[in-house]
Order: structure tokens, then sequence, then C-alpha cells
């Protein structure tokens, strides 16, 4: 092998490795990226849980709570953040609690437990 052929070999060689070395710092680029989002699912996927959660224990609360089915309907969209109430039906609850939805869904229950600590 002549010094030419020698250089070009080196040469070569050197544009390989500068090709390696652009393509392992993409990849590096790239797994950082997939390594951080798999991060925010994974957190994301956590909090999930717990609110599914949440909804499973509010959901089971609610069916021991003697209300009709369709009050339990009610009830569900309620907590889902809906008016139930004729004023404001089906538009998202901005406030905390609406009281005219509340006594749509409890308000017999309400009234009999308020009429018997009346009459006692």
């Amino acid at each position: 092998m002549d010094k030419g052929e020698l250089y070009d070999s080196f040469e070569t060689m050197e544009a390989q490795a500068n090709e390696m070395a652009a393509t392992l710092s993409l990849m590096r680029n790239q797994m950082t990226q997939i390594i951080e989002k798999n991060n925010q699912l994974e957190v994301e996927n956590t909090h999930l849980r717990e609110r599914l959660a949440e909804l499973e224990n509010n959901k089971k609360t609610r069916k021991n709570s003697g209300l009709s089915r369709s009050r339990q309907n009610l009830e569900n969209l309620y907590h889902e953040g809906f008016h139930v109430c004729t004023q404001y039906f089906g538009s998202r609850r901005t406030d905390d609690e609406c009281i005219f939805c509340q006594d749509i869904i409890y308000g017999e229950k309400w009234r009999e437990i308020d009429g018997d600590s009346k009459g006692k």
C-alpha cells in the first residue's frame, strides 16, 4: 500500500467515524426524548389511575345513597361537572356547588330529613 492509498483509506475511515458519531448523537437525542415522554406518560397514568379509583369509590358511595336510578344518573352528571338544574341544564359548572342541582338530585331526601328533624 503506497502513501496515497493509505491517506485515502485514513480519510475514508475518518469520514465514517464522523458519520457514526453524528448518528450516535442523533440516537442519543431521540432516546432522551423517548425517556422524557415515557416519564410524562407514567406520571399521567398514575394520576389517571388515582382519578379512576376516586371515581369508582364515589360511584360505590353514590350507589349506597338510596337514590333512584334516574337521580343517580343526574348525580353522575353533576359530579362530572355539568348542571342538571332547569336554569343551567347541560352547561359546565364553574362554581363548586349549585344548590338548584342539589335540590333536584337530593330534594325529596333532604326534605324528608329536614321534616324529620323539625317534627322532633
